[in-house]
């Protein structure tokens, strides 16, 4: 008997715009895998609340650090590589006669920690990933906005980079998308302002998610903001005349 990881994008975390083929392949699973924070029960698994089979077998793959140590530190490096190490053989272990469902907010292949263990099962075991609406595209909806017009270029950041970079991107970009915010936000902020994009900005919380918020990012605390939080500049690009 032969089994395989199946991984199902989930969508942006409201579950009514989960796909149809991810629903059905929750519904049906008998071993099920996702990530999460040490003592949280795990995004993804909320996201599911209720569409699992009661005989399901969950894995919680627990990350060893989060935000105790720079994400660009060895030390954070060593520990992450270990951590998809070790789940990608346990993983491999049960897919080669079951098959293993791994959860994955928004799409798998778009900054989705899945990536990290898709990589490692190659040649080891057959996977299947089923794709996500992504969190962003949730976001940009929530401001009841398009986020990009006629030949707008769009360019997706992270909060986690330098400032330096941060301004030397959105400089040259009609339309943005900042993930990774919570702490890094700050640092956004002043990136925005040095490039005259602040006062265009908006922060999405818990985008389709309950609770979510939309605000203008000047009128957000800086230090107050959770890690699913995105920020938006809206493009403008050509637009088609509208005939009176």
């Amino acid at each position: 008997m032969t089994g395989k990881v199946i991984c199902a994008g989930l969508g942006p975390g409201d579950p009514d715009l989960m796909s149809l083929r991810a629903a059905r392949a929750i519904a049906g699973a008998h071993h099920v895998a996702y990530f999460r924070k040490a003592g949280r029960a795990g995004q993804a698994r909320r996201i599911v609340e209720g569409m699992l089979s009661p005989s399901a077998v969950e894995y919680p793959m627990e990350y060893p650090v989060t935000t105790e140590l720079p994400f660009d530190s060895p030390e954070y490096t060593d520990a992450l590589a270990r951590f998809y190490d070790d789940w990608a053989d346990r993983l491999a272990a049960l897919a080669a006669t079951e098959e293993v469902l791994v959860l994955c907010e928004g799409d798998p292949f778009f900054y989705g920690s899945f990536m990290h263990l898709h990589s490692r099962l190659q040649g080891r075991v057959p996977v299947e990933v089923i794709p996500g609406i992504t969190g962003m595209t949730g976001c940009w909806n929530a401001t009841d906005m398009p986020i990009t017009w006629g030949d707008d270029v769009l360019t997706v950041l992270m909060g986690t980079l330098s400032e330096e970079d941060l301004v030397r991107h959105m400089e040259h970009s009609d339309a943005l998308v900042v993930m990774k915010t919570g702490r890094n936000l700050p640092r956004v902020r002043r990136a925005l302002e040095r490039t005259g994009r602040l006062d265009s900005a908006w922060l999405v919380e818990r985008g389709t998610m309950p609770g979510q918020r939309v605000a203008r990012l000047t009128e957000v605390d800086p230090h107050d903001v959770p890690y699913f939080a995105i920020v938006l500049v809206h493009g403008h690009g050509r637009r088609p005349e509208i005939a009176e």
